[in-house]
């Protein structure tokens, strides 16, 4: 028969040697874990590419290669739509959709380490960038 204090003691040896992951370290949800391929609990600017790219395609139904304002989906406001579009065609291509994705990332990224934690995707301009990925 097994005493309540053997089981006790299993329990704290294997938290202990980390061999309990679940009990361990909470699970990480959110955009990190959405968009975080490496599991390294941070965004890179490939990942993020990576991410608005594929959203990117989805958005782009009728598969010209371009979004429209109105297939973005209020993503973008009127004012960042027109700094985005250099050319001024009234759509964006992938490039420039990709670009301004780019500059948010930056701006997101006041330590300039080169990589977006939960907390600086909570500022606002990390929540300006997650319109660009979700």
């Amino acid at each position: 028969m097994i005493s309540r204090r053997s089981v006790l003691h299993a329990l704290t040896v294997s938290l202990v040697a980390g061999s309990v992951p679940a009990l361990a370290a909470p699970r990480r949800g959110g955009p990190i874990a959405r968009f975080d391929p490496d599991n390294d609990g941070t965004l890179d600017l490939d990942e993020v590419k990576k991410a608005a790219s594929t959203l990117f395609d989805k958005l782009d139904r009728d598969r010209d290669g371009t979004l429209e304002r109105g297939e973005l989906r209020g993503r973008l406001s009127a004012t960042d739509f027109a700094a985005a579009d250099p050319d001024k065609d009234g759509t964006l291509s992938k490039d420039e959709y990709l670009n301004i994705v780019e500059k948010r990332f930056k701006a997101a990224d006041p330590d300039n380490d080169g990589t977006l934690d939960e907390k600086e995707l909570r500022s606002r301009t990390g929540q300006s960038l997650l319109r660009l990925l979700q």
